[in-house]
């Protein structure tokens, strides 16, 4: 990846993975692995949403709990970091407010916004998203199921793909079933430490 240069000065290159992490899952882990190694990142950074646009708020446990998980997930990897912006401003999570606000606070950093395929097709839904698109370089990942196109300007990747998600892990826990190898080590263990997706109610 060429670097860009500000006049004397070069930018950094950092990625952006947000979502609700739900929990976070090794699929996460992988795609954010890919993504930063194959365009020359200098840090992926993990984003929970304090609360997600697109999901409803029922199925989303405490953000505490999620940015916990995800702190474990990425520990011991130093490409990886934890971004804090949504969760400290609470409400509803519009990625064009947080980019605005990124970028003033980081003005020396080029923004890649990691995203699957399946998450391209509703990028027109997204919240200003025509000036969203001026902030940040999308990244799709590749999906064989979703058409590798879009009206947005995207920079298109391939990663391993993991059928894993997050609504897989929550059902299979409150099954009584395990995730261990679909979760790391440090996530798995806070699941159970917390005792979270374990009861139809949610925790707090």
């Amino acid at each position: 990846m060429k670097e860009e240069i500000l006049g004397n000065k070069h930018k950094k290159q950092v990625g952006i993975m947000g979502g609700t992490f739900n929990p976070p899952h090794l699929g996460h882990l992988v795609m954010a692995e890919a993504v930063g190694s194959q365009l020359g990142l200098e840090k992926v950074l993990f984003m929970p949403d304090a609360q997600p646009p697109h999901h409803h708020a029922k199925h989303t446990i405490a953000a505490k709990h999620r940015l916990a998980m995800v702190e474990r997930a990425i520990d011991g990897n130093s490409h990886f970091g934890l971004e804090r912006a949504e969760i400290d401003r609470g409400g509803i999570s519009y990625t064009y407010d947080t980019m605005v606000s990124l970028k003033q606070q980081h003005p020396d950093t080029d923004y890649y916004f990691i995203i699957g395929a399946d998450m391209v097709a509703d990028l027109p839904t997204w919240h200003r998203i025509d000036e969203l698109i001026k902030l940040v370089q999308f990244v799709g990942v590749k999906r064989p199921e979703f058409p590798a196109t879009s009206r947005y300007p995207i920079l298109w990747v391939d990663a391993p793909l993991l059928d894993i998600s997050s609504s897989l892990i929550r059902q299979r826990v409150s099954q009584g079933c395990s995730v261990r190898y679909l979760v790391p080590d440090a996530v798995l263990d806070y699941i159970e430490e917390e005792g979270l997706y374990r009861e139809k109610h949610e925790q707090h």
